[in-house]
């Protein structure tokens, strides 16, 4: 059976050969990782986030552990799109895996700078905007997430000056994710990236200070998950033919399958790379192991099964009683 099951999916431009990718911040350009394992038993990478001009990022500490999760607050420290290019350009040519670029912004402009930039680079499938992440400062990429019109004049620009596809990524810390993911898409945004790492913090109480030198980063790994499924769930609901790549805490197959029930077309496993390189090939075979099980040949045939009861509500739910 288990010959019969294709992990293969279709995404805008693009065929990715299982339905899970390495997520940004997580694994570089894909170059450090080629060194551990085999990148063709993966669906593809997402890189770094990369901006016009080079990041020098946060001081350390960037970097705290947490309960089922870590915070971190890089900076998006990279070299600058023109020292990306010149770097990692050669390897993305002949990685012989699909290639996202991530790319970030302080301004519209510089989006469209970077986006023009590396869409020359052979070998990039395509990119992911990123609007939302907790790393950015405070005029930075962060806002243009929490802003629906913000969103959508990043996506227009970029769709315009570029013939890859785009994916928004978004952050959940905002009132109404449906809302956000509507307007990138109506902007022209080929498919979606939920959800970025959760505004969080910690402090050290032997020194009352807290335990990241910028105070406040981004919080991912399993403590993420549950947020990133629903918001998952919501946005598919809403846009029921949008592709969507899940992320969020995703550890192993069962993990990965949620969200491809929830309405995700792919995945991305992000934190969970640091403690298991090979963590990417292993939920894959998971997925194959278990579609092979259910008598289904393809990760679509698990898109946005999940079963929930007719009377209940799906409406975002923001207090207990």
């Amino acid at each position: 059976m288990a010959s019969r099951v294709s992990l293969a999916v279709e995404l805008p431009g693009v065929v990715i050969p299982t339905p899970v990718l390495g997520a940004s911040g997580c694994v570089g350009s894909g170059r450090e990782l080629q060194q551990l394992m085999d990148l063709r038993g993966v669906g593809g990478i997402i890189t770094k986030s990369v901006t016009a001009r080079p990041a020098r990022g946060f001081p350390t500490p960037r970097m705290v552990e947490t309960p089922s999760g870590m915070l971190n607050a890089i900076g998006l420290q990279n070299p600058g799109v023109t020292e990306f290019i010149r770097k990692d350009g050669p390897f993305i040519a002949r990685a012989g895996v699909p290639v996202f670029v991530s790319i970030a912004g302080k301004t519209v402009q510089e989006f469209a700078d970077v986006a023009v930039s590396v869409a020359k680079i052979p070998g990039v499938k395509g990119l992911e905007a990123n609007l939302s992440s907790p790393n950015s400062s405070a005029i930075g990429a962060q806002i243009f997430a929490k802003d629906p019109e913000a969103a959508a004049e990043v996506l227009t620009t970029l769709t315009r000056m570029t013939h890859l596809p785009v994916f928004a990524k978004l952050t959940p810390d905002v009132t109404n994710i449906v809302e956000v993911a509507e307007a990138c898409i109506r902007a022209g945004a080929h498919g979606l990236s939920l959800i970025n790492t959760l505004m969080g913090m910690a402090i050290d109480v032997d020194t009352f200070r807290p335990r990241l030198a910028s105070v406040t980063g981004g919080l991912s790994g399993p403590a993420i998950r549950p947020v990133a499924l629903r918001a998952v769930f919501q946005v598919a609901r809403a846009l029921p033919e949008v592709p969507i790549i899940g992320m969020g805490g995703i550890r192993n197959a069962e993990d990965a399958i949620e969200f491809l029930l929830a309405g995700a077309w792919a995945v991305a496993v992000g934190t969970t790379n640091y403690f298991d390189p090979h963590a990417m090939a292993t939920v894959a075979d998971g997925i194959a192991d278990y579609l092979a099980r259910r008598g289904m040949s393809s990760p679509a045939d698990l898109r946005g099964r999940v079963q929930v009861p007719a009377e209940a509500s799906t409406e975002p739910v923001h207090r207990g009683g």
